[in-house]
């Protein structure tokens, strides 16, 4: 019997050792040698470093520009994540009406996903450039045609963080469009009927029907978008580049290990952001095992 069942489980288990192999020492490995770095005090490329335990991940909350590039974060994430999920469901909402033309318009919306950030941050800085009267170009030189104020965008000391997310969600919009596309299609057309008969108009079966039924493809975009606003970096750099303004956690990292070769403070600001993805993902990953368990 215990020979039948390793016959069963052996080649499986044979077929995904290299990979669970470079995992753990790539990722998982990495990680902990990160961890490890965070706690010393290596502050140049040329010391040892000594074991001072949890002294870095206390001392960088007194520095201001670590609380600046936090704050930079929570309203980037804050706006991106729900711009794109509202985005998102409206154009999911318009294609699941059957308009003509669906998969054209499905290609055009995905389309920008298929381009990295830093081709988008590069249009971006164009468009969001805050040059004014006779030196603007972009958005500002639109808006100057038709009469409207022009912005500083990403340059503004109260709204810029909030700017910076437009590319984001212009990005990111066409994918979660085809979650909830994804979503809407897989509605049962006998529920709305029901809801239908039971006297319910057209908002109320979305309301009461369709939406409920959503919620986990919004729980699933809501992490995806979620983990990639705390991480964000290329969009960053190619749109302001490394500027205090624009500063979140990701390039305050780049600035502590390459500009002032502080490889301890960077290991902590690094060890600081897997700690906030693994807020948004974890919860996310328990509540799908327990969701097959169940099914």
């Amino acid at each position: 019997m215990l020979v039948r069942r390793a016959r069963t489980w052996l080649p499986g288990l044979l077929l995904v050792t290299p990979s669970i192999i470079l995992i753990g020492v790539f990722v998982y490995g990495m990680l902990g040698w990160n961890v490890r770095l965070a706690m010393t005090d290596k502050h140049d490329e040329v010391s040892e470093g000594e074991f001072v335990g949890l002294q870095n991940f206390v001392d960088i909350w007194d520095q201001p520009r670590w609380h600046l590039s936090v704050n930079h974060a929570i309203v980037f994430t804050v706006v991106f994540v729900l711009g794109a999920l509202l985005l998102g469901w409206l154009l999911a909402f318009l294609m699941e009406k059957g308009i003509k033309g669906e998969g054209t318009f499905r290609a055009i919306y995905l389309f920008p996903m298929a381009i990295s950030f830093v081709a988008t941050g590069i249009v971006w800085r164009w468009l969001m450039n805050s040059g004014t009267e006779e030196r603007a170009v972009g958005l500002n030189r639109l808006f100057d045609w038709i009469g409207l104020p022009q912005w500083q965008w990403f340059r503004d000391p109260d709204w810029g963080m909030a700017a910076m997310a437009l590319p984001a969600i212009w990005q990111m919009s066409g994918y979660v469009m085809a979650l909830f596309l994804a979503g809407f299609r897989g509605v049962p057309e006998e529920l709305r009927e029901a809801a239908r008969v039971d006297g319910c108009n057209e908002w109320g079966v979305y309301r009461y029907v369709v939406l409920p039924l959503l919620r986990p493809v919004t729980l699933s975009a809501l992490i995806i978008l979620g983990h990639i606003s705390l991480k964000v970096f290329d969009l960053i750099v190619a749109v302001s580049g490394k500027q205090i303004i624009t500063d979140v956690p990701a390039v305050f990292m780049w600035v502590a290990v390459f500009d002032s070769h502080d490889p301890a403070k960077g290991a902590t600001i690094a060890s600081y952001i897997v700690v906030s993805v693994a807020i948004f993902v974890i919860p996310y990953l328990i509540w799908s095992v327990r969701k097959e368990r169940r099914s």
